[in-house]
């Protein structure tokens, strides 16, 4: 499971090949990702924006920017996890993904950048 932590803000991704929401003979192949975003800093963080680097071998890169995470800006008391699922289509069945969150500390409205760990989008039967 990739994992980072920036300033005390830990992400760890794990994701799942969704074969039956994916239609390869049309180059459709679907994934879900699982975030944990866990608050180990001393400050409460509010998260307010992400921002996706999509990688698709044979395809071009796409950015995915926006205001909170499925509908939610979480805060986070220290201590605190969040969790959620979200999705990714790809056209090669081979990609990965990457990027950053915005926080906000609540204490002095100070924001800052957290990353999220770079993870990769493979179908199983490419991995043979």
């Amino acid at each position: 499971m990739p994992t980072t932590t920036t300033q005390g803000v830990t992400v760890t991704v794990t994701t799942n090949y969704l074969p039956d929401y994916s239609s390869p003979a049309q180059e459709h192949y679907v994934f879900a990702y699982r975030i944990d975003i866990r608050n180990n800093s001393e400050y409460t963080v509010k998260l307010l924006r992400r921002h996706w680097y999509i990688s698709d071998v044979g395809a071009s890169m796409r950015e995915v920017e926006g205001e909170g995470v499925v509908g939610r800006t979480p805060v986070l008391e220290p201590g605190e996890a969040h969790q959620y699922v979200s999705g990714c289509n790809l056209k090669s069945g081979l990609g990965k993904m990457r990027g950053t969150y915005l926080m906000e500390r609540l204490a002095n409205g100070e924001h800052f950048e957290v990353n999220i760990p770079e993870f990769n989008l493979i179908v199983p039967f490419r991995m043979n």
